[in-house]
């Protein structure tokens, strides 16, 4: 079984909304706040509080921080994201939206990834906006997610850099890389912000009607503001779903070679590659022109994520060029739980067809335990079949 979210953005969507749906929804608001307390900022507080928007009972994500600095760099965040020690989706995914974002950013201010300034998404506030959806989405166990159409406002709105069209243009620049639908309404007010597009068309691999699923809970997170006839939320339906697409599910791989790299280049690279949310990631021994060795390095990511899977394994490997190939791939239900051995708890995965014991917490044990790997690796795999 596979655990689902499926986001019904019918009034739009921004990074607080998004929060306060989950919270809402059932995520623990403790455990996000821990999980955000991971990076090294301070000056920040979570706080929820419910509230009714035309009459339907929603949670309002209060984010109060003491840092009003709105500049910070592409660079900045995702050095924050990487020394912080997150789980490693809550980093995958986290990292995806500010990715995402500063491509479309570089692209309309003419510009380099490494040299965009994030201003709005920037604030301490849509930090702990953006990391607290991927760690509420964490606690909740979610897999998948998916995501409506999202609505849009119209006239103009005010930013960091004076008036703009609303939508605003990193909103559209984000909507138009994923591909994703969107509607207009008659509303002349954002939103959408740029905060919530990243999340959404980063988090989700589909966009469309909510998907079949045993729907578990729902949530709503309540927007800031009073919208005529029409409440200011969003709305997210958890369940979880067995179906399988027999057609498989679409995604792209991506593949790159090299001849004149290390193999800790090639480790670090696949590593780089994972961290920023690729589905796989591997090397394979390749002979080249003129008999050299050398290695292919592959990703496989979802179509919205080339873009930016691309710009890492063209940064990390130091490649030429990188070529993609449309692919399926049909990803097998599983869950994640908790085996002890020797007084140690050790995370497994079990499918429908094996139990796979998480390496790092079995080398974990046999440091603290004296013991060796493999017999920890043993023991973790039988305690998983008999607690089935």
């Amino acid at each position: 079984m596979t655990t689902v979210a499926w986001f019904h953005c019918f009034s739009g969507v921004a990074g607080d909304m998004a929060l306060g749906a989950l919270l809402d929804a059932g995520a623990n608001i403790d455990a996000v706040r821990e999980v955000v307390a991971r990076l090294p900022i301070e000056g920040w507080a979570l706080a929820r509080e419910k509230t009714q928007r035309n009459g339907i009972g929603a949670t309002l994500a209060l984010v109060d921080v003491k840092d009003t600095a709105h500049d910070r760099s592409f660079s900045d965040i995702r050095d924050l994201l990487a020394t912080s020690g997150l789980p490693e989706r809550v980093h995958a995914r986290s990292l995806a939206a500010f990715t995402a974002l500063a491509q479309v950013e570089a692209g309309i201010h003419n510009t380099t990834v490494d040299d965009i300034h994030f201003h709005e998404v920037g604030s301490l506030d849509a930090i702990v906006d953006v990391v607290g959806v991927c760690a509420a989405l964490e606690d909740l166990g979610v897999d998948t997610v998916y995501c409506s159409p999202i609505a849009q406002g119209l006239g103009t709105v005010r930013a960091e850099h004076g008036i703009l069209p609303n939508p605003v243009p990193a909103v559209i620049g984000l909507l138009a890389r994923a591909n994703a639908p969107t509607y207009g309404l008659d509303l002349p007010m954002e939103l959408t912000t740029p905060t919530g597009a990243a999340l959404m068309t980063t988090l989700a691999t589909d966009f469309g009607p909510m998907p079949a699923m045993n729907v578990r809970t729902v949530g709503y997170g309540a927007g800031g503001r009073t919208l005529p006839e029409r409440p200011n939320l969003v709305q997210v339906v958890i369940g979880t779903s067995s179906v399988s697409n027999p057609a498989g599910h679409d995604v792209l791989e991506l593949a790159a070679n090299v001849d004149d790299v290390t193999g800790e280049v090639l480790a670090h690279t696949i590593t780089t590659l994972l961290a920023a949310g690729a589905h796989d990631a591997w090397a394979t021994p390749i002979v080249m022109k003129k008999g050299r060795p050398a290695h292919t390095l592959h990703a496989l990511c979802e179509p919205s994520a080339a873009a930016s899977i691309r710009q890492i394994l063209l940064r990390e490997s130091g490649s030429m060029g990188v070529r993609a190939a449309a692919t399926q791939r049909w990803p097998q239900s599983r869950t994640e739980e908790t085996v002890e051995v020797s007084g140690q708890r050790i995370r497994i995965k079990r499918g429908d067809h094996r139990v796979k014991v998480e390496f790092d917490d079995a080398v974990a044990a046999a440091q603290a335990t004296g013991r060796t790997v493999r017999e920890i690796l043993s023991e973790a795999e039988v305690a998983g079949y008999l607690h089935r």
